[in-house]
């Protein structure tokens, strides 16, 4: 007798950590830099050079650019650039890990902070958040029919799972090309700069996958001329595209991931051979798991009649889609700028990255708490230092309402910025108004004991002689006609033709004839 099977391709996280990292430099001012007056704008981009696996660890190589805006009191100056790195490596623990492994690492800038030691050297210090997980592939053996010659009976459970279709890495690029409206000057040199991506979607068809979204685009710039005058634009850039994606189909369920990674903007001439053009190439790095659901019928339980039947089980988990769910939340604050030299004349740009720090599953759905970072460029009445930045940290808490959610089910949220909008209120002070959406697709954890293998044995003499050859059996409660027939050998379709049952439904008291 052979147990046939098939399998269902899963997938799950064998090995995972987090650590912290403090990094810290004393950065020199270059000779062809002016000294600095006084600090206006900083930001941090993580870049990740190496990753080497090991056994129960794993070390991570990389570095820390950084990027100082600072006001300098040198005369015809206003602005400038610092820009340096600071190179890493740390040793991960990540119980689990093998040197073979394809191990993912995400880091992320917690924050960042310059400081001035001097006017020709700054103090600039980090903390960073190192993630590293190994994802890995796996198939479970689920029973589905018995093949053999002996008279046995099985009963199946029908199941609903979701095996992973499509599991890999990949990335898409965007080019883009902006060019300034006429009324502004001719870029000399860019002195700051933020892309970050909204709205973008994701769709499964045929053999392809489609994504579009917009791009957030803004620079500060110094402009061509006697005086440099410094001059902000911002824009958004609608984009799509299409990726291969052998196996797709359209139905299926996808769950994809992905962040912005190498960025790079140069500046271009114009047809007239101007500099107004700023050339724009993003890597879009993406994580795709796509999902097929499919409904199977497992084999639960099985026994014999003319022989003794014995198997064996083991605990395995599968999946099944729960749900997809997006949700939104608003967020308010006040961001007051106190001391300020100046008044706040004009607000010229705002940006907000939401961070997820806590995530938990309630009753309702899941429960999520972190902050949305704000940070404001404004321009004051200073003419020193004519222009200046603000930033603040906006707590949240938000339940994404998930229905028959229970703490073991699988879940990745999605956080973004939908909208952020920041006004003035006087000269100190800003409101804040921002939208976040938070999105996951949920898959239900579903516990079964799967049938590994089957063994069959000659049926014990003394044990079938002891069982009458007629009985008439008063049903108990909890007792069905298969536990029954599993009891007496009988096939189950005996049992509903000896007492011509219309339905498999018992009651207690009901009387079955049972006949050896």
């Amino acid at each position: 007798m052979e147990l046939l099977k098939r399998n269902i391709h899963m997938d799950r996280i064998r090995a995972e950590a987090l650590t912290q990292i403090t990094l810290e430099d004393d950065v020199n001012i270059p000779e062809s830099k002016p000294d600095v007056g006084s600090l206006n704008l900083e930001k941090g981009v993580l870049v990740i050079d190496e990753i080497k696996p090991g056994t129960d660890v794993v070390n991570v190589r990389g570095r820390l650019l950084f990027y100082a805006l600072y006001h300098t009191s040198e005369e015809g100056k206003s602005l400038t650039l610092l820009e340096g790195k600071i190179p890493f490596e740390e040793k991960i623990n990540l119980q689990g890990a093998l040197p073979g492994d394809c191990v993912a690492v995400e880091g992320e800038v917690e924050d960042l902070t310059v400081s001035t030691i001097n006017s020709r050297k700054l103090n600039v210090q980090s903390v960073v958040t190192l993630h590293a997980v190994v994802d890995e592939l796996y198939d479970e053996e689920v029973p589905i029919g018995i093949h053999g010659e002996e008279t046995v009976q099985y009963r199946k459970m029908p199941v609903t799972v979701a095996q992973i279709a499509i599991s890999k890495n990949d990335i898409f690029r965007i080019k883009e090309e902006v060019s300034l409206p006429s009324n502004y000057p001719n870029i000399f040199q860019i002195l700051w700069n933020h892309v970050s991506l909204g709205d973008v979607e994701f769709k499964v068809l045929e053999e392809k996958l489609t994504l579009q979204g917009d791009i957030h685009f803004f620079i500060l710039y110094e402009g061509e001329g006697e005086e440099h005058p410094i001059r902000s634009f911002e824009t958004v850039l609608p984009f799509s595209g299409v990726l291969e994606c052998h196996g797709c189909r359209d139905g299926m369920v996808p769950d994809i991931r992905y962040s912005l990674g190498q960025q790079e903007l140069v500046i271009r001439p114009d047809f007239d051979g101007e500099e107004r053009n700023v050339g724009l190439e993003l890597v879009l790095d993406i994580s795709i798991r796509v999902y097929e659901e499919e409904r199977t019928e497992m084999v639960t339980d099985v026994y014999g009649v003319t022989r003794e039947v014995e198997t064996e089980s083991r605990p395995a988990s599968l999946r099944r889609l729960l749900s997809k769910v997006t949700g939104k939340t608003k967020v308010t604050d006040h961001i007051r700028v106190p001391g300020a030299g100046s008044p706040i004349l004009q607000l010229l740009h705002s940006e907000g990255c939401v961070s997820l720090d806590q995530q938990e599953v309630t009753e309702n759905g899941i429960l999520l708490k972190g902050s949305l970072s704000v940070r404001v460029m404004y321009i004051t009445g200073d003419d020193e230092n004519p222009y200046g930045s603000a930033k603040a940290q906006i707590p949240y808490q938000y339940t994404l309402e998930v229905p028959d959610i229970a703490p073991e089910d699988l879940s990745r949220v999605h956080t973004e910025v939908e909208q952020l909008q920041v006004t003035m209120l006087d000269g100190e002070e800003m409101d804040v108004k921002a939208v976040l959406v938070f999105a996951t697709t949920v898959f239900k954890n579903v516990p079964v004991e799967l049938i590994g293998q089957v063994k069959v044995s000659d049926l014990d003499s003394a044990k079938m002689s002891s069982l009458p050859g007629m009985v008439i059996y008063m049903v108990k409660e909890g007792d069905n006609l298969w536990n029954i027939g599993k009891k007496y050998y009988v096939p189950v379709d005996a049992l509903r033709e000896w007492n011509s049952l219309a339905s498999d439904e018992l009651k207690p008291g009901q009387k079955l004839l049972i006949v050896k």
